[in-house]
């Protein structure tokens, strides 16, 4: 039987793979490790990506890596570019279903504020982030948290172990979404249909803002409190996807500078 492609686009979407379990982790988190490895960004600003200051066809940035290949997927193509007088990242899909992402530790009580940019040409067709079915957007901005295990009920646990089972993959402990949206209102949160501990906030919504970029501003811990109920653990990944695999079309979008920021 085939697996949901939702449950098998989620595991990819922060899957932080290739982690090695790590003392006191029972291997259910692939956010452990990376909290374990990785010491906190100290700077009041953090700069995530700097696309910016690439030139075009150049290679990816060093520590960007791609995930998603597990699902069996398409991939989605990502590569440097001009556009508009930038330097940006596009994301081409052509059914496609893989993110490019940074493992990055960020305490977000400090270091509060996302900021990004992306610049998307069209809607996809159909496309409806709230249906599993229809789970599809031209852009989207990835954040994977670490948290207590502990906290974690048995359904949930269960349905991680079953995403790696099937995948091979690891989730972190949360995924936070900031999305472009063809028919949610803006600010909404939306619950993934498969795994609970991956919500969604649309920050765009239908077509006024085709083909300009869009500069977004976002506090990350409010944020977070308002789609989980409770405070975040670090920041371990942040990352970008544009996928279309579901509604079967193309899409094309691109991604400018990501920063986060003390307040």
């Amino acid at each position: 039987m085939r697996a949901p492609r939702a449950l098998l686009a989620a595991a990819a979407l922060a899957a932080l793979g290739g982690c090695a379990t790590t003392p006191g982790d029972d291997g259910l988190l692939a956010s452990t490790p990376i909290v374990n490895e990785l010491d906190r960004e100290t700077a009041d600003v953090v700069e995530v990506s700097r696309f910016s200051a690439l030139a075009p066809g150049d290679p990816l940035p060093e520590g960007w890596i791609p995930w998603g290949a597990n699902a069996g997927k398409p991939p989605t193509v990502y590569r440097i570019v001009g556009n508009g007088g930038r330097t940006a990242l596009e994301a081409y899909a052509e059914l496609g279903a893989t993110g490019l992402h940074r493992h990055i530790r960020i305490d977000p009580h400090r270091q509060q504020i996302v900021e990004w940019s992306w610049k998307v040409e069209g809607l996809i067709p159909d496309a409806d982030v709230r249906y599993a079915r229809k789970d599809d957007s031209a852009a989207r901005l990835v954040i994977a948290f670490h948290g207590d295990p502990e906290k974690l009920d048995f359904d949930e646990r269960t349905k991680l172990r079953l995403v790696k089972a099937i995948t091979g993959d690891r989730l972190p402990y949360a995924i936070l979404m900031y999305v472009w949206a063809n028919d949610v209102p803006v600010d909404t949160v939306v619950q993934n249909p498969h795994i609970d501990r991956i919500k969604l906030i649309v920050v765009e919504d239908g077509p006024a803002h085709l083909g300009r970029w869009q500069n977004y501003r976002r506090n990350v811990l409010e944020d977070y409190r308002r789609a989980f109920g409770e405070d975040p653990g670090d920041i371990v990944s942040i990352g970008v996807l544009t996928d279309s695999d579901n509604v079967r079309h193309v899409t094309h979008g691109w991604y400018g500078d990501i920063t986060v920021r003390v307040p």
